[in-house]
């Protein structure tokens, strides 16, 4: 296989994968709290593209276009007013805590719910936990108030107050179903968020811009097209010059 298809197919390979994660993206907009997917690009050069290729040491060897890792955009989305005494916001850094079958897991979906004996819950049925890793239970009955600082009140008095951790490196958040996230590696501990501010009665929606989304599909499609028709033009290339070899030996 020749350089210019190996490198043509390698980038095929790496705007399906954004295709993939775009259309992810695209999928979850209308998720409270989703935080989109992007990309690093980067270059690489693989020894079975070196061999397939037969050059000499001193010839220039393909270099492969790839998608190096994937990153999450953790910035803020539009809070979106509902007026449900359940639904919460954090404006800043931070993740509500829930505990899942799984262990715990971190959100900005604030889309909770109150179950029937009072707990407050996500959509999943995960408890939403307060500092003292203790699920937040309220009288169902009545209504609560929940202050900017996290602070859950029913009739003036303080029933808990909200864990909202954050981490210093956010990278060592793992995606997990739906709108979830799980600390991974030695680094993952949690700690306090600071500077936050919680809404009652609001939504964080997701940060996915649908405009920037059709471009960026728009521009994958094109490139796409652009590579199968490199690895059509390489192929026919080939395709002369074994006729020529073959003629010419005859």
């Amino acid at each position: 296989m020749d350089a210019l298809t190996i490198s043509a197919a390698s980038g095929m390979k790496a705007r399906m994968e954004s295709l993939e994660m775009l259309a992810n993206n695209l999928a979850n907009q209308s998720a409270a709290g989703y935080k989109a997917d992007r990309e690093f690009y980067s270059l690489y050069l693989a020894p079975e593209a070196w061999e397939a290729t037969g050059e000499e040491a001193a010839s220039s060897p393909p270099v492969l276009p790839v998608i190096d890792r994937h990153w999450t955009d953790f910035s803020q989305g539009a809070l979106l007013a509902t007026g449900v005494g359940t639904h919460l916001a954090i404006s800043g850094r931070g993740f509500f805590v829930v505990e899942a079958p799984q262990g715990r897991l971190y959100t900005r979906n604030g889309d909770f719910h109150l179950s029937p004996g009072g707990e407050l819950v996500t959509a999943q049925g995960y408890r939403v936990l307060d500092e003292a890793g203790r699920p937040v239970r309220v009288d169902p009955s009545r209504p609560f108030e929940v202050s900017a600082d996290g602070a859950v009140r029913q009739e003036g008095g303080l029933v808990a107050t909200l864990a909202i951790a954050d981490f210093p490196d956010l990278s060592v958040l793992a995606k997990q179903a739906g709108t979830y996230f799980r600390a991974v590696g030695l680094k993952g501990e949690p700690v306090r968020a600071s500077g936050f501010l919680i809404y009652q009665g609001k939504l964080e929606s997701s940060n996915v811009a649908p405009a920037e989304g059709a471009v960026r599909l728009i521009s994958l499609m094109r490139q796409f097209e652009m590579l199968g028709r490199a690895v059509a033009v390489a192929s026919e290339m080939s395709r002369k010059a074994l006729e020529e070899v073959a003629r010419v030996g005859s």
